[in-house]
């Protein structure tokens, strides 16, 4: 079986786990918004950024696989195949997906056995998050915001983990929306549903909490009352792999944990 030995990511999960699986030796350029591991921009050529690329920056690499993720690299991928080249496109929008890219990826690679590690260990993590919520005596209602103008609420896997570390989702019927747009939800809604935490995640951009607080009517909102804002780096929670459970949920369990303790209604 001849594996491919030259592999551009145009996005940055598949980066991660080429590296968790010990493959990172097979990649030949990446995307300017890898994060994971630390430093790995400096490893490897820069190919592209998320949803746009110069095909020749692309060929000049020459990969013999190209991978890639979601419809907003859909005319990078256009172009990759115009040109010849071999891709496989990734559009994963759950934890169990999110596995099942790990998966994919090992058996494009012959490398099984290490990714039936590395799930078990990622299993392992969910599995101890979820004990860890299951003493919660009370759920917290979250609100996930994953962009401002408009309101765009979490995609699934975010609310699956939210749901891991012991919160509710307070739009957890909308995650399963394939576009961001079939997420938009009102202030009006947000009010509406009183969320206890309000978690941040812009994509590219810092979660302004200062700018939430101010949102008119959103004073009367638990989660505002009590000052229970949070981000989570986007780099880390948005990113549809790896990262998502092994740095995030951490963030997301501790707090859910701390407002069981701080703010919590006595019952």
């Amino acid at each position: 079986m001849n594996t491919p030995t030259k592999i551009a990511c145009l996005s940055s999960e598949t980066v991660d786990v080429l590296y968790a699986l010990g493959q990172q030796h097979r990649i030949a350029g990446i995307s300017a918004f890898s994060r994971h591991p630390a430093g790995v921009t400096k490893q490897h050529p820069i190919i592209c950024g998320f949803s746009s690329a110069k095909i020749e920056k692309i060929l000049a690499v020459k990969p013999d696989l190209v991978l890639a993720y979601s419809s907003l690299q859909g005319e990078m991928v256009k172009e990759c195949v115009q040109a010849g080249l071999e891709v496989h496109f990734f559009n994963q929008k759950s934890l169990a997906g999110i596995f099942n890219m790990i998966a994919t990826l090992s058996r494009l690679l012959d490398c099984q056995p290490a990714a039936t590690a590395l799930i078990a260990d990622l299993q392992s993590q969910i599995d101890t998050a979820r004990a860890q919520a299951a003493h919660f005596k009370t759920r917290p209602k979250v609100y996930f915001e994953e962009w401002h103008d408009p309101l765009y609420t979490g995609i699934r896997w975010v609310s699956e983990l939210i749901a891991i570390a012991g919160g509710d989702d307070i739009f957890s019927e909308l995650p399963h929306a394939t576009r961001a747009k079939d997420r938009t939800v009102s202030p009006e809604q947000v009010i509406a549903a009183q969320p206890d935490i309000i978690i941040g995640s812009w994509c590219g951009q810092p979660f302004d909490a200062d700018a939430v607080r101010a949102r008119p009517n959103w004073q009367t909102i638990p989660a505002i009352a009590n000052n229970q804002l949070f981000e989570i780096a986007s780099h880390d929670l948005l990113v549809p792999g790896i990262a998502a459970i092994r740095d995030s949920l951490g963030q997301i369990q501790k707090i859910i944990a701390d407002w069981q303790v701080q703010i919590k209604p006595a019952s």
